[in-house]
């Protein structure tokens, strides 16, 4: 390997040479180095950090505009640099892999960022370096597991997508590509969290009204992205990415809420906490039109919620009623609402074995009752007519057990005289 030497700094070297000592420079950053051995090449290693930090401080510095040749080069440098393939993700319960040569890598992400975000850098020549290509290898590289490389990816990434108008179509389908593979073939993506704190970015800038791919967009990938099992690690992030676009156009609550249902979990209760706080929050954004659309196959859930074994879904789900807006909509709803709640209501009162739960079960059964004293006792002469209905039927079944029994009796007593 050619050795690696130091070169003079840039304010020791007239201005004129100074784009020569800049291309002089990324070729030493073009050196590749076994981090994996801590011995080897220290000397080496600890130039080429140098280098590094010497290109940033110019790039930041504004002294001089880099020309295109510089710019094609840099962004050579910079792509022998990050691009490279990933190691296989380690298990859920490992410590995630941090990546050894990030000393280096660290300062070869900053010069991008300043690069991207420089007033000097002009994107219709910048476009020619920072292309597709480039943009997909990015994208690539957000399955690492060394978060501290996501963050730079992120940013990067977004002020790409904030300079580059060229390329935001480009980037959201890509995106979108990522979150597909995701949800139906590897369930298995370091940086979802990552990718939906830039989209969130993104939904808050789109124009109304809203075109018909970011509808799309919610309908084919965001909400599917409540069916893989590693949901809680980006959920924060989705959760926000969802309300942001109810927020924008409140005609889309029944679509969301519609999703979430599709998508409710069966036997994971910490999944189903996760969904009823991000279901309070698109209700606080919906309008009354869109909640009557959805509020039959809604409430019909809720009502499983309440009466879950598991206290902290059903507490979740009862707190529900300490939010203004939601109590609102059910209010101005009472009449179709109350009576598919009112059997869990009664339910929880008569059996279930958490107190706390028990407590907010009365609080929400007393707030129904002084919204529609009538209402409310109607739902309960029909749910006590139907609980006596039952009883009957469950004292036939019984008795006609029992008279099968008394026959079976007495036919043994035959045959044995």
């Amino acid at each position: 390997m050619q050795s690696v030497e130091p070169l003079p700094l840039f304010r020791d070297v007239p201005v004129s040479e100074r784009h020569n000592l800049f291309l002089r420079k990324l070729q030493v950053c073009c050196f590749q180095f076994d981090f994996g051995d801590t011995l080897r090449s220290v000397r080496e290693k600890e130039i080429k950090r140098q280098t590094l930090l010497e290109l940033v401080d110019f790039l930041q510095s504004g002294s001089g505009k880099i020309n295109e040749v510089c710019q094609e080069e840099m962004i050579r440098m910079v792509s022998v640099n990050i691009f490279r393939s990933l190691p296989p993700n380690s298990h859920e319960e490992e410590e995630p892999y941090l990546e050894p040569s990030w000393p280096h890598l660290q300062l070869v992400y900053e010069l991008v960022l300043r690069y991207v975000v420089s007033s000097d850098t002009d994107t219709k020549v910048a476009k020619r370096y920072i292309d597709h290509s480039f943009v997909l290898k990015l994208l690539d590289l957000f399955d690492t597991e060394d978060p501290r490389e996501r963050e730079y990816l992120k940013t990067i990434l977004h002020r790409i997508y904030g300079k580059f108008m060229v390329h935001r179509p480009f980037i959201r389908k890509a995106i979108n590509n990522i979150f597909y593979r995701f949800i139906y073939e590897t369930e298995r993506h370091s940086g979802i969290g990552e990718l939906l704190e830039i989209l969130g970015s993104i939904i808050n800038g789109f124009a109304l009204p809203m075109k018909e791919e970011h509808k799309l967009f919610l309908v084919r990938a965001l909400i599917p992205l409540h069916k893989p099992k590693a949901i809680s690690i980006y959920h924060q992030q989705l959760s926000y990415c969802i309300t942001q676009f109810v927020e924008k156009d409140y005609k889309l609550a029944d679509t969301v809420i519609r999703g979430l249902l599709k998508y409710w979990p069966v036997i994971n209760c910490q999944k189903e906490v996760l969904f009823l706080g991000e279901l309070e929050e698109v209700l606080e954004a919906t309008q009354p039109a869109e909640f009557q659309r959805c509020m039959v196959p809604l409430f019909r859930q809720i009502g499983h919620c309440l009466t879950s074994s598991h206290f902290q879904v059903a507490e979740r789900a009862l707190f529900l009623w300490n939010n203004e807006h939601v109590v609102g909509l059910i209010a101005q709803n009472r009449g179709v609402v109350l009576p598919i709640l009112f059997d869990a209501l009664e339910k929880n009162i008569q059996t279930h074995w958490n107190q706390a739960v028990h407590g907010l079960t009365v609080n929400v059964r007393k707030m129904f009752l002084e919204m529609d004293t009538e209402l409310f006792e109607e739902c309960q002469r029909q749910y006590e007519e139907k609980e006596s209905r039952a009883k009957e039927v469950e004292e036939q079944r019984e008795m006609t057990w029992k008279r099968l029994a008394d026959v079976a009796g007495e036919r043994d007593n035959m045959i044995t005289a």
